[in-house]
């Protein structure tokens, strides 16, 4: 394989009420009542054999409706420049996006989850299960984003979302 060229195949596709990328919470803690159903392809279904006995899962995904990459941008939580590694902002070298969201229960190859802050049609690349055992650290510094109170986070990472009524 050449390392200049790798391929992914979706596993799946997200389907979710976000289609306006300005208008989706920017984080899945600022999208708590958001649900969404991850539908994973015939091929790939029998490969969620037990996930139903986990509460959370990660889910990887291409950012298929990312600006092109920048390796300097203003993210939405502070207006200053920082690296594009230093926040999750989608418009990287490799569109790649990774949320942590509740597996609310599975429907043969359906994932039914909350906390999606996920655009409808989004291409599934792969899922991996949250575990505490191995995940749960507890951070001792969150660089930059440290300097930002609640309130604030919380309003510009809502980004005008309404739950649907």
């Amino acid at each position: 394989m050449n390392a200049e060229h790798i391929v992914y195949k979706p596993i799946g596709i997200l389907h979710s009420e976000h289609t306006v990328p300005v208008q989706t919470p920017a984080q899945p803690v600022y999208a708590e009542e958001c649900r969404g159903v991850v539908e994973i392809f015939p091929d790939f279904a029998d490969g969620l054999k037990h996930i139903e006995g986990f509460s959370h899962i990660y889910l990887i995904y291409h950012l298929h409706k990312a600006s092109p990459a920048q390796l300097l941008v203003e993210p939405f939580l502070q207006k200053a420049e920082h690296g594009i590694f230093a926040t999750r902002a989608p418009c990287r070298p490799n569109p790649l996006g990774l949320s942590i969201v509740e597996l609310v229960q599975r429907e043969q190859n359906a994932l039914i989850v909350r906390g999606v802050d996920i655009l409808d049609g989004t291409p599934i690349l792969d899922i991996k299960p949250y575990s505490s055992r191995f995940d749960q650290i507890v951070p001792r510094q969150s660089g930059w984003m440290d300097m930002l109170d609640d309130d604030t986070a919380w309003q510009r990472g809502r980004r005008g979302f309404k739950p649907a009524a």
